[in-house]
């Protein structure tokens, strides 16, 4: 007979287990642990705080979406936004009024795009030599040449992103905003997924994903760039099976009778379903992450066959098979900032196209060609362009600095018009000149897509309510989209508002 003292709290259970599923379901507790210290909120004030489907405001166009962020600021006059007029005059000094980040090395010398551009599809769009797989892709895509910031450096700009308002720490990312919003169509895998890269995390870090003042179920589940893409899942092989089942029925009646002599405290109740989706994802989780079975086609339309593209190619994969299991929000990101080139332009850049153009190209015609493209919006960009101007000499070692004042980005599926271009720069591509799209725009057409109205999600924290757009000036994008903005009012109580 055992001596060892029976567990007298759900803690002290999770703490002596040996099962995987306990450690697992540990982490996600004390990473919640801040929510019982804060006053609870009032009746009504909230969504609940799980992760169960919600019906959205309106009848949605997308039911998920996976981001493709490109952090550094991808070149858009080499990429997607060719101009005659800055190679014309490659060379002269430019004459307007330019904001640079690194003083030392500035230059109003005007730098002409290296690589040449050519219209591609049926819709004829110009796209740079650089990415011949995504040109192939072009008919399907919409390139919104005219995004603007209005901020040149790297993390106000994510933060404007991903978080809604310029600069500011602590807020809940565009991811965690959908998934308090709708929930998840699986309750066996995380709802918010985030497939981190082997070079380290983004630039800005875990505020990419952060669920700021929600509750950290809504925050991004970050996985590991290589296998085992999630620790812990499994138990000892010698406490698997009917023993495992009985502990997990033993910590549920805990969980149950803990929420019972505490009424009121909603996030308990959310407590134990992470619990129950962590040990649910012992089997979905490993099912979902595993290409091998993937049919060699596949993983050669990803470009696993190639060293190139093996890594970007898996994880673009690996978000095909999440959304097709029901994950609502998947991002993937890339070590530092490899889209930030200051210098040898004509050297580094071509690195990172060769890196991601086939995968990101590959999981648009994935989609498609599964029946998954219309209801999955796919969102490739960066949070700030390129200068026209050179930094530092007109030689080899040339690059261009931070711009955010116009830049691309391209949006596929999810009822997304494909196909076309939206706005435009001036003839050197130094400013969004046409159809200005804002981050806020942005998320605002996205929530859109998702059956949202940005003006009334919120979520109540520090005393007021909240928006992802927060006061802000934001339009949905009408322009962009297969049904404009106010076709689909009538089917609001058709999804049940």
């Amino acid at each position: 007979m055992s001596t060892e003292p029976f567990p007298h709290s759900r803690r002290d259970f999770l703490t002596s287990s040996a099962f995987g599923v306990g450690a697992f379901a540990l982490a996600h507790l004390l990473r919640q642990d801040g929510l019982l210290a804060a006053e609870p909120p009032k009746p009504g004030e909230n969504l609940p705080l799980d992760l169960r489907p919600r019906p959205p405001h309106h009848a949605p166009k997308a039911t998920a979406m996976i981001s493709l962020f490109m952090h550094g600021g991808p070149s858009h006059v080499d990429l997607f936004d060719p101009k005659p007029e800055l190679s014309k005059h490659h060379g002269k000094d430019y004459s307007g009024d330019i904001a640079f980040s690194f003083v030392n090395r500035a230059s109003k010398k005007l730098l002409g795009s290296p690589w040449k551009f050519a219209k591609h599809g049926q819709c004829g769009t110009d796209v740079s030599e650089l990415l011949p797989e995504t040109a192939r892709m072009v008919d399907d895509l919409c390139v919104i040449r005219s995004m603007h910031t209005g901020h040149n450096g790297h993390e106000v700009s994510i933060r404007y992103f991903h978080g809604g308002i310029a600069g500011i720490t602590g807020r809940p990312t565009l991811g965690s905003w959908v998934v308090y919003a709708l929930g998840s169509e699986s309750q066996e895998l995380p709802a918010y997924m985030v497939l981190s890269d082997p070079g380290g995390h983004p630039v800005d870090g875990t505020h990419n994903w952060s669920s700021g003042f929600m509750p950290p179920t809504f925050q991004g589940t970050v996985l590991r760039p290589q296998e085992p893409r999630i620790l812990n899942l499994d138990p000892p092989s010698h406490l698997r099976g009917e023993g495992q089942a009985r502990n997990l029925q033993f910590l549920d009646a805990l969980n149950r009778r803990h929420v019972a002599s505490h009424p009121g405290e909603t996030d308990l109740e959310a407590r134990i379903r992470t619990y129950e989706l962590a040990a649910s994802m012992q089997t979905a989780a490993k099912e979902a992450l595993d290409v091998s079975g993937e049919p060699e086609y596949i993983k050669r339309l990803y470009g696993l066959d190639q060293d190139a593209t093996r890594e970007y190619g898996t994880r673009c994969l690996i978000a095909r098979r999440l959304v097709e299991r029901g994950v609502r929000f998947v991002q993937l990101f890339l070590g530092g900032q490899p889209w930030d080139n200051h210098s040898a332009i004509k050297k580094s850049l071509p690195g990172i196209c060769r890196r991601t153009d086939r995968p990101a190209a590959a999981l648009v015609a994935d989609l498609k060609q599964r029946g998954l493209l219309d209801t999955t919006l796919v969102h490739w960009g960066g949070e700030i362009g390129r200068l026209p101007v050179s930094e530092g000499a007109l030689d080899d070692n040339a690059g261009r600095d931070h711009n955010g004042q116009g830049f691309s980005i391209w949006l596929a599926g999810g009822g997304i018009k494909g196909g076309m271009t939206h706005g435009a720069t001036d003839e050197v591509g130094h400013r969004a000149a046409d159809g200005i799209v804002t981050p806020n725009d942005f998320q605002a057409t996205v929530l859109h897509q998702l059956g949202l109205d940005h003006t009334s999600l919120a979520y109540h924290a520090n005393g007021r309510a909240q928006h992802l757009i927060d006061g802000r000036p934001a339009r949905v994008v009408g322009e962009i989209l297969k049904s404009p903005p106010g076709a689909d009012q009538a089917s609001r109580s058709a999804a049940g508002q």
